[in-house]
């Protein structure tokens, strides 16, 4: 059975590793299906063919793909080329991907739609996703509620639907919360691995990193803790068992 391919770019050990857990556990995989990469800590293998895997997963992470070069971590640099680097072959070929919040922003950019931080923005914290006419019909969303709450949190956002890609979920912050081209290239602006637990794991690493002034964290995370998030992780189930 092909293993999925998992790429990560949180630098923080911590987020990480919750993040890799979290997939597991909303995914329903075990360890021995998923061929992790900590993109922050190594390269790609020069051999490695998207095409080998039953689907490829890009998680989150603190960079930005509207960034300028100039102001670009270089780690968060070398990250981003990576990642690019596999994207004409998995939307060339049709490869099953789901990319997480900044994967949407690899693919759109891509794709040659504009990723900036002029609008849509989303402050952390739940937002409810709305199913589009054509996200009633894909087979992974198909499934899901007319509406739904999930988790979010990002300086960035996809600011025009890429041409060729489907619109399947929306939001009042931010109108293209996950996209599709072709048929199996996914990506979505929320979080679809994130409990109240994970993100109050993020908000604490990350509250010097801009999301939110650094005093809000103990409210954030009582919102959190008080939201109901159950539905986005059914998602990664439906991406598992089609691609699987």
């Amino acid at each position: 059975m092909a293993r999925f391919l998992l790429l990560q770019l949180r630098p923080e050990t911590e987020a990480s590793d919750d993040e890799y857990h979290a997939f597991l556990d909303k995914g329903g995989l075990e360890e021995a299906r998923v061929h992790r990469i900590r993109l922050d800590r190594e390269d790609l293998p020069d051999d490695l063919d998207p095409a080998d895997y039953a689907g490829v997963i890009v998680g989150g992470g603190p960079g930005c793909v509207s960034d300028a070069p100039k102001d670009k971590d270089p780690v968060e640099a070398r990250i981003e080329a990576a990642c690019l680097s596999l994207m004409p072959k998995i939307t060339g070929a049709d490869i099953p991907f789901m990319g997480c919040c900044y994967g949407i922003g690899i693919l759109a950019h891509h794709l040659g739609a504009e990723v900036s931080k002029a609008r849509f923005g989303e402050a952390v914290g739940a937002v409810t996703c709305h199913l589009t006419d054509d996200g009633r019909l894909d087979p992974l969303t198909g499934a899901l509620p007319a509406q739904f709450d999930a988790f979010v949190g990002h300086k960035e956002a996809v600011q025009h639907l890429p041409k060729g890609a489907v619109h399947l979920l929306s939001s009042g912050p931010c109108p293209y919360q996950m996209i599709r081209f072709g048929q199996n290239v996914y990506a979505t602006q929320f979080h679809p691995e994130a409990d109240a637990e994970g993100f109050e794991t993020r908000i604490r690493i990350y509250r010097h990193k801009g999301y939110f002034a650094p005093e809000q964290a103990d409210d954030l995370i009582a919102m959190c803790r008080e939201a109901d998030v159950t539905q986005p992780e059914r998602l990664l189930q439906a991406f598992v068992s089609r691609y699987a």
